[in-house]
């Protein structure tokens, strides 16, 4: 049986080879570039080190689960969690349990275990322990040309025939509409994001802490992406922020909304920035704007504003040890607030 215990710095080495062994080479390099932002300099790393749990075998590591500390407002109350990510078990080892024992050491050691943009396998593994099903997290999509629609897998007669039936629908969407309050662009979070935070929290039932350290760290320091950021300012006061990039795929380009935050309440200041995130991808010249978004509210906003939800592919599980919650915390997500920001799914 394979020994499991926490990360130690002499191990690098063995987990970067097994890495390229399971993942392929250009996925190892990513994973070199980001990982001492992503693990070692994370604002809510533990004293200890790394969340980062290993299977060995004598002295040969044959697993690995590594996770993203967080803290988690939980129905008032705010807890310490992670999001697991970056699992792995050497091709020779893998069917034999190896995975379970690392997730199950890590969901021991955890306030609030989470976990998003599952894959099959792991998937199957949380149904196996009967872990609390809250499903996708809902995708929406704003059309701004008649390239929006386009699918890689069609032929272009079938792209180019579909751009051209919904072109009206699209310009009725993607019309520009004025801002009802201040947006000024943001370098860097100050202090008045934690206050916003903290005036916020109660009006969720879950999410991460989104504070001052916590976005700085996030958005304008990570080393393999650059994001844009802007707040939503009324009477000198930060009410609110949006944090979005823009990207090329297959078929054209795309403003990806990875993370926002107002009071759900605020349906001006929403619309507001949302309407910013407009302009931003029209300068960019995208073809049409990406976001992932639980919350009831924020998905009723964003429906008014022109989007439209989408099969989601991106799989979202939660459970939470360290605070008693009753059954219904799982069955009624609309409180939580979970963006495609969270976890490590924007790389």
């Amino acid at each position: 049986m394979a020994t499991i215990d926490p990360y130690r710095p002499e191990d690098e080495r063995q987990i970067t080879a097994m890495y390229r062994r399971v993942f392929g080479a250009d996925a190892t390099e990513g994973n070199r570039l980001r990982w001492d932002w992503q693990y070692r300099r994370n604002p809510n790393c533990p004293p200890e080190g790394p969340t980062i749990w290993v299977a060995r075998e004598g002295p040969t590591i044959i697993g690995q689960y590594a996770a993203m500390p967080v803290r988690v407002a939980v129905q008032g109350q705010e807890i310490y969690g992670s999001w697991g990510m970056d699992v792995m078990v050497a091709p020779e080892r893998q069917r034999q349990g190896v995975g379970e024992a690392l997730f199950r050491t890590w969901e021991q050691h955890v306030g609030a275990a989470l976990g998003l943009g599952l894959s099959e396998s792991s998937y199957r593994l949380f149904q196996k322990l009967r872990w609390p099903n809250v499903g996708p997290v809902p995708c929406f999509v704003k059309p701004l040309t008649r390239r929006a629609l386009r699918r890689p897998n069609w032929p272009m007669p079938i792209n180019r025939f579909v751009s051209w039936a919904t072109l009206p629908l699209v310009r009725i969407v993607a019309r520009a509409r004025p801002l009802k309050a201040g947006i000024e662009r943001v370098g860097r979070f100050g202090e008045e994001y934690t206050a916003l935070w903290e005036r916020l929290a109660p009006k969720f039932t879950l999410a991460v802490r989104r504070d001052a350290r916590y976005l700085n760290w996030k958005y304008c320091e990570a080393p393999h992406v650059r994001y844009n950021a802007a707040a939503l300012k009324r009477g000198g006061e930060t009410q609110g922020y949006a944090v979005y990039r823009h990207v090329q795929e297959a078929r054209g380009r795309v403003t990806l909304l990875v993370d926002f935050l107002a009071d759900p309440d605020d349906a001006a200041g929403i619309e507001t920035l949302l309407g910013w995130v407009d302009r931003e991808a029209k300068a960019a010249n995208s073809d049409k704007i990406r976001t992932f978004c639980l919350h009831g509210a924020f998905g009723r906003a964003l429906k008014h504003a022109g989007y439209f939800q989408v099969k989601s592919t991106m799989e979202f599980t939660a459970k939470i040890n360290a605070v008693e919650v009753p059954p219904s915390f799982f069955q009624d997500t609309s409180g939580w607030h979970v963006t495609l920001g969270d976890s490590d799914q924007d790389r």
